[in-house]
């Protein structure tokens, strides 16, 4: 596990680039509500060479975002309350579809989650700072 302090939006650009081979694969954001967890993927989006705007998927629970890497996909399950509802959605024939999913609210999906996806952590620091916690392979 690594624990960053980032502060600016380029630190969270910084960030991704050191991690970029993770990102390409599943990847889980914890944290709570408002917590930058969207504003976050909007930062990879960038580092990872994607033109596209991020927005939230709660309404639509999924976003498909273009990228060098080809489509990335980006999951909001706030709004679901159990694995059935998320699998519902054709989870797994993304997980599985070799491409990138980063995936909000990862405790909704269970154990659908793959036991190899990378987990990201956030936390809101009093001084407005996150301290980002990750477990996965970064190369």
């Amino acid at each position: 596990m690594d624990v960053a302090l980032l502060q600016q939006p380029e630190d969270w650009t910084q960030w991704a680039l050191d991690r970029s081979q993770a990102l390409a694969g599943v990847v889980t954001l914890s944290g709570p509500m408002g917590s930058g967890k969207t504003t976050a993927v909007a930062l990879w989006l960038k580092a990872l060479g994607s033109n596209d705007a991020a927005r939230s998927p709660s309404f639509g629970l999924v976003n498909e975002y273009e990228s060098p890497l080809g489509p990335i996909y980006h999951f909001d399950l706030y709004r679901l309350d159990r694995p059935e509802q998320v699998a519902a959605i054709g989870f797994e024939e993304y997980l599985y579809s070799g491409q990138p999913c980063w995936i909000e609210w990862p405790e909704r999906a269970g154990e659908l989650i793959p036991h190899e996806a990378s987990e990201v952590g956030i936390e809101v620091l009093e001084d407005g700072s996150r301290r980002v916690t990750f477990v996965g392979a970064t190369r």
